[in-house]
């Protein structure tokens, strides 16, 4: 199934007592739908996967399908180390209704490209009749494929028909990749939450997958790239360039208080290790909210 346009990484909400809010969550998918999103992305480093219990990630999966019913394409994080894992966690998804399985590439494996091939080939395997979508970030998160390397990876495993390109100079990377892979791939989607996307774009990547808190605003730049109209995405862009690279330093506290500014989520507590906010850090927020503001279509804060 080709996928294609904006499909954004949804944060775990949790509850005031700590737990995941599979309510919330519900919340944040009818957002997302009524955003008018291509497809969403659940659990990745955006959701603090890395936090989740087995038990807490199985139920929150199987919530997000309950809440999604089919409205949209869901392509499951399943990220792990242990090829028998990573299938598992891709089984999980598949139960709920997920279309794909996003991988990253394991940084143990570090440039071996026979081993990630046979990586690959054990999850698709043990997951059969489900489509995998190849994530190469940097380290030390990711195994930080050459462009080349992802594109042989891709071409070595059939199931593989996405890949999800996050290491920089990312656009750089989407035309490598492309190029080496020949049109044997569905496509190559940007992430590195949607920084870099109109050079992305202009380089044929497939869509974007970001975090949530401005899921209107990419939708709306995305469309008008699709319809040709290069200087309103290049105005979308700059309004929000902003408020995206304060969420880098911050990652889902930043998301989750965006969120919570436009009235979408109660609760803004994360696990995830990190810089929190101090006062002046909550004040330059609101003004990078307001300056983004304009290219908002709901919920405006």
């Amino acid at each position: 199934m080709r996928l294609d346009g904006v499909f954004p990484v949804l944060p775990t909400p949790f509850d005031a007592a700590g737990a995941p809010d599979p309510v919330a969550l519900a919340r944040l998918v009818d957002f997302a739908i009524e955003a008018g999103v291509d497809g969403i992305v659940y659990p990745g480093m955006a959701s603090e996967v890395e936090t989740l219990t087995a038990a807490e990630r199985g139920m929150m999966v199987a919530a997000l399908g309950r809440s999604l019913a089919g409205r949209v394409p869901f392509i499951v994080g399943a990220s792990h180390a242990d090829p028998a894992e990573a299938a598992a966690r891709a089984r999980e998804g598949q139960a709920a209704g997920a279309v794909a399985a996003m991988i990253m590439a394991p940084p143990g494996l570090k440039a071996d490209v026979a081993a990630h091939i046979g990586f690959y080939a054990a999850v698709a395997a043990a997951a059969p009749g489900l489509d995998l979508m190849l994530q190469n970030a940097p380290a030390p998160n990711g195994a930080a494929l050459s462009p080349e390397a992802v594109a042989e990876v891709a071409l070595g495993v059939p199931a593989i028909r996405h890949v999800k390109e996050e290491t920089l100079p990312c656009g750089q990377h989407v035309s490598r990749i492309l190029a080496a892979a020949g049109g044997q791939l569905d496509g190559v989607m940007g992430g590195a939450g949607a920084r870099f996307v109109l050079d992305e774009w202009a380089r044929g990547a497939a869509g974007t997958m970001p975090a949530l808190e401005i899921a209107d605003a990419h939708v709306a730049m995305w469309r008008a790239w699709r319809a040709g109209d290069r200087a309103e995405a290049r105005r979308l862009y700059t309004l929000t360039l902003p408020l995206l690279l304060f969420q880098m330093n911050f990652r889902v506290r930043a998301t989750k208080a965006v969120l919570r500014a436009r009235g979408l989520l109660a609760e803004t507590s994360a696990r995830a290790a990190g810089p929190r906010f101090d006062a002046g850090d909550a004040a330059e927020l609101q003004e990078l909210i307001a300056t983004a503001r304009p290219a908002l279509t709901m919920h405006l804060p």
